[in-house]
């Protein structure tokens, strides 16, 4: 069962977040359902991987409630549009925890949405963010299943500099906290291996981005490679002009927010010498990740989304959420902390455990051949990096 969240502002003469949140609810007082909220990217740059996410997390939530739910509770979602504007997307979630009192959010959207979302909760409820992101985020209460910059960036960067012999790097992306974050660990993981930037620029998020002039600018630059931190629709874009112009005969180019969505719409003939570096591909080859995809299939059926990473990443956060519930015994942000260390739970591919509220995990570097992804390497448990406190 399902509730929408739209744009609807919270309710008014409100004196103040902290206060509204002062007293919150915790499962242990509570009685019937429990309600998770999710934020997914329905609409705006991103909306073409809500399907994929949407259709893994009722998966998740259908094999959960089939087992006994959590804490003996059948999970119920409310839905919430992680492609929200981030003052829109906090007065969503401000009246999920009000209105609907949630008592738990599971979310995959930019990082501006997570920033809001997070300030405006105030922790009272735990909040599971799935996507791959820049690192750093330590807010209480707060759990990231994502990959991280030492995870997906730093073993690519140096295995295509291994393979192809890569010196000079381009950088592009979205003007917002994720490529700009994520850019100045490239830089730092460029300069070790003796690299240099020869390149930095970054373009608004939404439609209308053609690309021509920038992909002049990277061919004067003459890099080796370029790093793309564009996102859904623009990377599409991005990559049919690079390759329109010709640049991919000579120039790599390594994406790290592209995965099996985001390559149909680049198309087989503008994938060549196209990488991607992530934790899940439908690619890779293991039982679990086999049964996951029967799973999924025989969920959605023929007419289905098709399965990608960011869905797969929702499913895994949902397993999160629930192992830290059931561990914790209550959403309590106190408890919940301190049982997410060390804490195991299900994953699309196998089992994510938790170390500092962050996951070590498995890394794929894949080249793109037409619209699949060939691994061809593949970083055992590479550590997450990051030091939040439990």
């Amino acid at each position: 069962m399902t509730h929408p969240i739209g744009r609807r502002s919270v309710l008014a003469g409100m004196a103040s977040t902290a206060a509204m949140l002062a007293s919150p609810s915790l499962l242990s007082a509570q009685s019937g359902s429990l309600k998770m909220g999710t934020f997914f990217s329905l609409t705006g740059p991103a909306s073409l991987f809500g399907p994929t996410q949407t259709a893994c997390t009722k998966l998740a939530v259908d094999q959960i409630n089939a087992a006994g739910g959590i804490l003996g509770r059948q999970v119920e979602v409310v839905v919430g549009d992680g492609g929200l504007s981030p003052a829109e997307a906090a007065q969503a979630a401000l009246r999920m925890v009000l209105q609907d009192k949630v008592d738990f959010i599971v979310g995959s959207h930019n990082s501006a949405v997570r920033q809001s979302i997070i300030a405006t909760i105030k922790w009272q409820v735990p909040y599971v963010y799935t996507p791959l992101y820049e690192g750093g985020e330590c807010a209480p209460n707060t759990y990231v299943t994502a990959d991280t910059p030492p995870q997906q960036v730093k073993p690519s960067l140096n295995a295509l500099h291994e393979m192809h012999g890569i010196k000079k790097v381009y950088l592009i992306g979205n003007d917002y906290v994720w490529p700009q974050k994520l850019n100045e660990r490239a830089k730092e993981y460029v300069a070790a291996f003796g690299g240099e930037i020869v390149g930095e620029e970054y373009a608004p998020l939404g439609p209308g981005n053609k690309f021509d002039d920038a992909v002049t600018r990277i061919k004067a630059a003459a890099p080796d490679l370029v790093f793309i931190t564009l996102v859904g629709g623009d990377n599409v874009n991005f990559n049919r002009a690079f390759a329109g112009f010709g640049l991919d005969a000579n120039i790599k180019r390594l994406s790290v927010l592209l995965e099996e969505l985001t390559l149909q719409g680049i198309g087989t003939e503008n994938s060549n010498g196209l990488y991607s570096s992530m934790s899940y591909f439908t690619a890779v080859d293991s039982p679990e990740n086999a049964a996951f995809k029967a799973d999924y299939a025989a969920s959605v059926g023929a007419d289905g989304p098709p399965l990608s990473m960011l869905g797969a990443d929702a499913y895994s956060g949902v397993y999160c959420a629930a192992a830290l519930l059931e561990a914790a015994g209550s959403n309590d942000a106190a408890a919940m902390m301190a049982a997410s260390e060390g804490l195991s739970y299900k994953t699309a591919t196998g089992t994510g455990t938790m170390t500092n509220r962050h996951v070590n995990k498995d890394i794929y570097l894949a080249e793109c051949q037409g619209t699949d992804f060939n691994i061809v390497q593949t970083f055992a448990a590479v550590a997450h990096g990051e030091t939040c406190s439990v």
